[in-house]
Order: structure tokens, then sequence, then C-alpha cells
């Protein structure tokens, strides 16, 4: 082996390549400032590419980058050697170093081919700006993520505030509209002077009290605290039953166009908390218009995409039907949209409105799983667009012709249960004066006390859900374990998730929200315990 490097480096027999050329100054110089050139270049890359390769580190396949640079080192020394045997023939070294260069080309394009597949799949500049812009935008829809995150928090704050402030309230508003009742039906034993004058100052308590018990009914529904009691419901029809009724409020100098969707899909929702809604658009609608303009109400089917969904707090994507009101009237700019939906926020002047109507119609559709948006600019009016989702469900047989049947029997037994004395007290007198047997109680405990020390049928519980101790629910389980077949009818003014979750009755439950009205009260005791029964039982006043 080593004869045989003697022998390849033995240069003492060749010629120098000059003389090849002559020594011709022209061709001499022409290959030595070309390969020097060339020489200098390809030294000059392997420099660059392990400054970039020690400064970068996290560079992915960083290896390909060292083979690569002595591969270019390697091509370097070729065009220095091939300077050096213009004089000195040294072409045994200059083979030797040509042959290194062989290999690092060789190894360079076995480690290059594999990895070329992976190479490709990284990201190109043009690739990399858009998943840049994604990622903008992403970064965009996650703040106003966190924005309406922000706000949810905040309206269910608000939301523990205002369903404990409606319980107590609407416990008094039983009371003071009960009393009312009974003074009323009171009043034919006096002087016609002094009941005319009685029954003007009651009708005037009465309508303020409906008008606490409004305002409760919108604090629970903007708190996502109202009952709701879903049923298939036609949105066209409802709306449509509901016209006369806006072109009334509306008055002679707005013009009212609904224009109903052919083909429109049914919902499950609360027919009555819906209505309330439209109609709190509608009249804030009139307002923006200062009673002059139009009004366009407009139903039709729509489709929530991925891309809708992600812009609008995760909205599930689905087969929604919508709701359009839009009015002709002043708009809204940005920072009033932005508010509209808080509770108590109105630009209208003082007296003149609760601030209520928006964040009552927001509660009533993000508690049926549903989406409200508003689109407006200033001088060019707004619409206010509901999404409900679609119901997938048959509608049920429903029985006509029948009319609602009021008064007891005088058989029938009702045990009251209801903490509050006065409240109390109202239903008992109610319950008797439509002839039902009555037994009381204060809350659960004495419930049941009364039961096991002399037990009796129970025709029906009459119960409120929030009482301290046990509450409503869990003594309606107590005395089923007892009565098997007994009915019950919840009273409530917040019923606390007891038997509401998800903003639904739960299935088979019977609900009466305070405050109550004598004929509220007896027509759903009277639907409850004739629910079974096959004939028809008479109506009593």
């Amino acid at each position: 082996m080593w004869a045989f490097f003697e022998r390849l480096l033995d240069s003492s027999t060749l010629s120098p390549h000059g003389i090849c050329l002559l020594w011709e100054p022209e061709l001499i110089w022409l290959h030595v400032l070309s390969d020097s050139v060339i020489a200098v270049s390809y030294f000059s890359i392997p420099v660059a590419l392990s400054i970039f390769v020690s400064k970068r580190r996290d560079v992915d396949f960083g290896f390909i980058f060292w083979a690569f640079a002595l591969f270019i080192m390697a091509c370097g020394f070729t065009h220095v050697l091939s300077i050096i045997t213009l004089w000195v023939p040294v072409y045994g070294v200059e083979g030797l170093i040509k042959a290194l260069t062989a290999v690092a080309s060789i190894l360079t394009a076995v480690v290059l081919w594999p990895l070329l597949p992976k190479i490709l799949a990284l990201p190109s500049p043009s690739q990399l700006r858009a998943a840049e812009a994604a990622l903008a935008q992403e970064g965009r829809h996650r703040r106003e993520a966190e924005d309406m995150l922000r706000h949810a928090q905040k309206m269910e704050a608000i939301g523990q505030l205002t369903g404990g402030v409606a319980h107590d309230f609407n416990n008094l508003l039983t009371i003071i509209s009960g009393n009312i009742e009974i003074a009323q039906r009171s009043l034919n034993l006096w002087s016609e002077a002094t009941r005319e004058r009685l029954t003007r100052s009651i009708t005037n308590a009465a309508r303020g009290a409906q008008r606490a018990a409004t305002l409760t009914q919108r604090l629970l529904a903007f708190a996502r605290r109202q009952p709701l009691d879903p049923r298939l419901t036609n949105v066209n029809q409802s709306i449509g039953g509901m016209s006369d009724f806006f072109r009334r409020t509306l008055g002679e100098n707005i013009d009212l166009e609904i224009v109903g969707s052919a083909g429109l899909w049914q919902v499950e929702v609360d027919p009555n908390q819906m209505e309330a809604a439209i109609l709190n658009l509608v009249v804030n609608a009139k307002d923006a218009m200062a009673d002059k303009g139009k009004l366009t109400i407009e139903t039709g089917n729509a489709f929530i995409d991925e891309s809708y969904s992600q812009q609008n707090a995760g909205i599930p994507v689905g087969q929604y039907i919508q709701i359009s009101v839009s009015d002709t009237g002043a708009g809204m700019s940005r920072e009033v949209q932005e508010k509209a939906f808080d509770p108590f926020f109105t630009t209208k002047e003082p007296g003149q409105g609760t601030g209520l109507g928006l964040s009552q119609v927001y509660g009533f559709v993000k508690q049926s799983g549903g989406h409200v948006k508003i689109y407006s600019e200033v001088g060019e009016g707004t619409t206010i667009k509901i999404y409900l989702r679609r119901a997938h469900v048959m509608p049920s047989a429903v029985r006509e012709n029948e009319l609602p049947v009021v008064g007891g029997l005088g058989s029938e037994t009702i045990l009251v249960v209801e903490d509050e004395p006065d409240v109390r007290s109202y239903l008992v007198e109610t319950l008797r004066d439509l002839n039902y047997r009555v037994r009381e109680a204060p809350d659960g405990a004495a419930a049941l006390a009364l039961f096991e020390s002399e037990p009796f049928r129970i025709d029906l519980l009459l119960t409120d859900i929030v009482m301290p101790g046990m509450n409503g629910r869990q003594l309606a389980d107590a005395l089923h374990r007892c009565q098997s077949e007994l009915k019950v009818l919840f009273i409530t003014g917040y019923s606390r998730n007891a038997i509401v979750h998800q903003g639904r009755l739960d299935a088979g439950v019977s609900l009466l929200q305070k405050p109550l009205t004598r004929v509220m009260l007896a027509a759903k005791i009277r639907e409850i315990l004739d629910k079974h029964r096959s004939s028809p039982i008479a109506v009593r006043s």
C-alpha cells in the first residue's frame, strides 16, 4: 500500500501542466485567475454555511448543511491544486483531493435524496405568510371570544343578583296583587260611591303590580333564569297572529311589512317568551324611527357554518330559523351596539325606558340555545337578527275545543306549602273561595310532620320551590313515596335550578311563576287535576 502511494506521489518523471499550455502567459494567467476566483468562492460558501448553522441551531436538517460545506470545501481545494500543477506536477496529490471530493459528493447526495420529500414538505414563504395571516385572524377571533366570555361572566354575576331580587320581589307582588283581588271581590258589600273610588284605586294598584311583574320577568329573561316551557312552534303563525297588535303598537305613520318564508322550519321554544322578545324589538324599532318610517319583519331558514361559528363565540354549527327585524331609524354607533344588550343601558331620556328590552331578547335567545346579532349604521337604520335552532321533532296532537275548567268539586284537598306567610294566606283564601279543601304548612318539614301525624289524601301539592331547609322538589319526592299518584304544582319567583335545568322545565313538571292571579291559579290547578279524567267537569266560577 505504501509503495502504491509512493508511486502515486512521485512526480519526478512528470511534467507540469504549463508545458501543455506552452507556457503561454495569457493561457497560464487565464487558468490561474479563473481557478483562484472559483477556489475563493468555494471556500467562502462553507464559511457562510457554518456561520448560519451555528447561529440557527433550530434549523431542521442542519447536518445536510455541514455535508454540503465539506463537499464545497473539497471542490475549492481541487481548483487550488489546478493552479499548483501548472508549475509543479503533483498530479497524485491532485488525484487524491479529487477522490476525497468524490467521496464528499457521494455522501452529500446519499444524505440529500432521502430528505428531499421532507424538505419539499416544508412550508414555502407564501404558505408561511398565509399561516401568519391565519394566526393573526385566529388571534382576533380569540380576543373576540375572550371579550364575549368576559361579557358572559359579567352577565352571569348580574344574573345571580337578578334571581335573588326577583324571588323576593315576586313574593311581594303576589301579596299585593292577591290582596287587591280579594278587595275587589269584597267591594260588592260597599256603597256605590265608595265602590267606584276603591275600584279606581285598586285598578291603578293592579296596573302597577302588573308592570312590576313584567319588570321581573324581563330581569329573569335577561339573566337566563326564566323557566322556559318550550313547545314546537311555527314562527310564521306566531308572528302572523301578532301582526294586528304590532300595527296598533306602531301607529299609522310606520309601515309594517311581514315577509314569512315558505317552507320555514319549526323551532322548539317557549312561544310566549319568543313573542315577548319580538314585541320588544318592535317597540325599540318604533322608538328609533321617531314614529315615522318602515319596519320589516322577515323569517327564513339559515345554516350556520364553521367560519361564522368561530367569529361569533362558538355558536353551534347547524340549521336555524332566522327572524330579522329591520327599521329605517337613526341606527346605532359601534359603541352603542357593544352595550345594547347590557341591562339598564338605554339611549332614551330618563323615564322613557328601563333599558331591559334588548337584554330580555338576549337572555331569551341565549337560554333557548340561539344567537342574536345587531347590524346597524348611524343614519342607515338597524337590523337585529335572531337565530333559533331548528327542531327535528314531529308536532304532537293537540286536543281542541276543550274549555278551561276552574273551581273545585268540594271533595278535593290541596296541601299548600309556602314559607312567606302573606303569600300562603292569599293562596289558602283563594283556594277556599274556589271550593277546595285546604291544608297548609310553612315549610317542607312542617308539611311532612302534618302528613305523618294525621295521614290524609292529598289531591294536589301546591308548593313553593325555594324554601329554607327542604326545597319544594325534595318535599314532593318525599310525599311521592307515601302517595305515588300525588299531583304537584310548583310555584316560584326564582327556581334556582331545582326543577329547571339548562333553562328548561324538567319533564312532567308543572310550574306557575309568581306573581300569581286567581285566574292563573284556578285554571292551572284544574288542568292538572283533570289531566287523566275521562269525563268533562262542569265549569265553576
